[in-house]
């Protein structure tokens, strides 16, 4: 966790992937259906859509209880990545078992060029307060995890 005192996170894991395979992993539904979400969870029928500015959603379904659990946003900010670095910035938000929209936060996903491949750096802020931003923190190393397994299969070790 970057800063618990104003509840942002920020995590950067490094790919041997070329950065244009990172960009399409992070940004294309079909890649994004495949590997977005904390481990456990799967995506239903509404993969995230972060190739393009405009409304985003996706259900995560719990592998054992079946539960759903929905979340939304708008993409606010897209840049391919020319000249070695890139992102994509959107808005996140839960919604309640009624369907009600909860704390808006944001999310941006940096991709750039590295010497041995690609790096990306996630960082999520204006989480609420310390708890979302630990409860956050964990479901984006689980998902991380899963981005991991996606490029470089089962891991002994989480990559730089």
């Amino acid at each position: 966790m970057k800063d618990s005192e104003t509840h942002e996170l920020e995590l950067i894991r490094d790919y041997p992937v070329s950065l244009d395979r990172l960009w399409r992993a992070v940004t294309e539904p079909r890649q994004l259906i495949q590997w977005f979400g904390p481990e456990g969870l799967y995506n239903g029928d509404d993969s995230p859509d972060f190739s393009r500015t405009g409304p985003w959603s996706c259900t995560m379904i719990g592998k054992e209880s079946g539960d759903a659990f929905v979340l939304s946003g708008v993409v606010t900010s897209i840049r391919p990545p020319e000249g070695g670095k890139g992102h994509v910035a959107f808005t996140w938000a839960w919604h309640g078992p009624d369907g009600t929209r909860g704390h808006e936060s944001h999310v941006t996903f940096t991709v750039e060029e590295t010497a041995k491949g690609a790096r990306l750096t996630l960082s999520h802020v204006a989480l609420p307060d310390l708890e979302s931003a630990q409860s956050h923190s964990r479901g984006w190393l689980s998902t991380l995890r899963s981005l991991d397994y996606f490029f470089l299969g089962p891991q002994t070790e989480t990559p730089e």
